[in-house]
């Protein structure tokens, strides 16, 4: 087994931040017959002389990225603003610093009009999970994010609480029945769903989006690796809802996060790819690339990006349709919301492209789901319309420890001790996904109380995920 070699290995040696440190990487993974010792002597040499390994048919790579990050001056790039726009930020006691630091890189863009942060924060890529961005007419690939169009959905039945309990056999052979998990599975043949969204001409735009399109009919109608589920729940109404029209109560509720899967990835992946070389931005600002959206490129990002979302939605349509015909239930009311997009707003009197990585929408009047974990509450909100946190709120509690942290620290037992004492059912999912590997979500709640008003209590009772938990699109 090789010894692996890490970016603090590199950093040591005296390698840069950013990009050049992953090339480096990638080339340890070809690595035959040599020690770390040795693999670390060969990286101290070409740094100290490229030239010498420009033709090396392991190190040549490696060695011409370092020489044109030699050559690199300033004003080949598009300049940041030296001092950051101030932004409005909820629950900062409680975020690390690394997403506070992206969200200082985010507001000294050129474009940047405003940013907000809200309390379920945590580093990403660019933009940070949690970060709202209002630009002026530009759009950034990775200030929406790799899974676009992620979204909550939400059926209320009008099916009583006892019923579940009653019958939850029944409900754990539909929920199998009727949803599936992780990265790149799909449906075939007759199994495939159908939907208008497939007739969508936005599918003609240009041959790579085209080439898409039989890989989002297979993954139709299904959900995602990593955080995504489909759960049965109780949601509570503590008062008469006039405007769903919903008495107070306990009704049985179906609740599903996923987003636009394999099609959406690769859309995120091309478009940032073709940002960055269009949009050359310092080290520190290279993942915020943006395009310009009077552009050729930034128009075909944009249609691109709202088909994703279309999919995404179609994908939940799909679920809620087969679990309400095979619960034979009434849906009482249907509430769907999403974050990983961008959208054309009006904000502090002009037109705006305000991203939300991982953020939801909250306008005045505006509905949304604000899951927990597998164990702990979500919430179904309605928006103030905050204009300091740019009309948005948190997309969930937010995780408090990395998926490679939880995986190492967190037990099976201590995972299962926890579902059993909360009365969960689970299907799926792996210790990266446990209860405890996310923030506490009624201090996430407590932190946006101007931004949201609580309508109603989800409380999780059967969830299924992904069998591997890690995977994702």
């Amino acid at each position: 087994m090789k010894t692996p070699i890490n970016g603090t290995d590199l950093l040591e040696l005296g390698y840069p931040q950013g990009s050049i440190i992953g090339t480096a990487l990638k080339i340890n993974k070809k690595r035959n017959g040599l020690t770390k010792e040795q693999m670390l002597d060969h990286y101290k040499k070409v740094l100290q002389a490229p030239e010498n390994y420009i033709d090396d048919a392991l190190f040549g790579k490696l060695a011409t990225a370092l020489i044109e990050k030699a050559n690199e001056k300033p004003e080949d790039f598009i300049s940041l603003n030296p001092q950051p726009k101030a932004f409005s930020s909820y629950g900062l006691d409680h975020i690390e610093e690394g997403a506070i630091q992206q969200m200082k890189v985010a507001m000294q863009l050129p474009v940047t009009a405003a940013g907000a942060l809200m309390p379920d924060a945590h580093q990403g890529y660019g933009l940070p999970i949690g970060g709202v961005l209002a630009t002026r007419n530009a759009i950034i690939p990775y200030g929406v994010g790799v899974d676009i169009g992620c979204r909550m959905a939400l059926s209320v039945y009008d099916i009583p609480e006892d019923f579940y309990y009653q019958n939850e056999d029944k409900f754990k052979r539909e929920l199998i029945a009727h949803s599936k998990f992780g990265a790149g599975h799909g449906f075939h043949g007759q199994y495939k769903s159908d939907h208008a969204v497939l007739e969508s001409p936005d599918f003609e735009t240009n041959p790579f989006i085209k080439n898409l399109k039989d890989k989002a009919w297979s993954q139709l109608g299904s959900s995602g690796g990593g955080n995504h589920f489909v759960e049965f729940g109780i949601l509570e109404f503590a008062a008469d809802d006039a405007v769903l029209d919903i008495p107070k109560g306990k009704y049985v509720a179906l609740l599903t996060h996923s987003g636009s899967r394999g099609f959406g990835a690769t859309v995120a992946g091309h478009y940032t790819k073709i940002a960055k070389e269009v949009c050359r931005l310092p080290e520190a600002a290279r993942n915020l690339a943006y395009l310009d959206m009077d552009s050729e490129l930034g128009q075909e990002y944009w249609i691109a990006m709202n088909l994703a979302g279309d999919y995404a939605s179609a994908c939940h349509e799909i679920i809620h349709n087969k679990m309400q015909q095979a619960l034979g239930a009434t849906v009482l009311a249907k509430v769907e919301n999403h974050h990983n997009f961008a959208w054309k707003e009006v904000w502090n009197g002009e037109e705006v492209i305000v991203h939300r990585k991982g953020a939801t929408p909250a306008g005045k009047g505006v509905m949304g789901i604000i899951p927990g974990s597998m164990t702990a509450p979500g919430f179904l909100v309605r928006g103030k319309g905050e204009e300091n946190a740019i009309n948005s709120a948190s997309h969930g509690a937010g995780r408090q420890m990395s998926r490679t942290k939880a995986i190492k620290t967190i037990t099976k037992n201590e995972m299962q001790g926890i579902l059993k004492q909360h009365g969960v059912t689970l299907i799926g999912a792996g210790l990266d996904e446990a209860p405890m590997a996310y923030k506490d979500i009624n201090q996430v709640m407590a932190a946006q109380q101007e931004l949201v008003d609580v309508v109603a209590k989800f409380t999780p009772k059967m969830v299924r995920m992904a069998d591997d938990g890690s995977r994702e699109d």
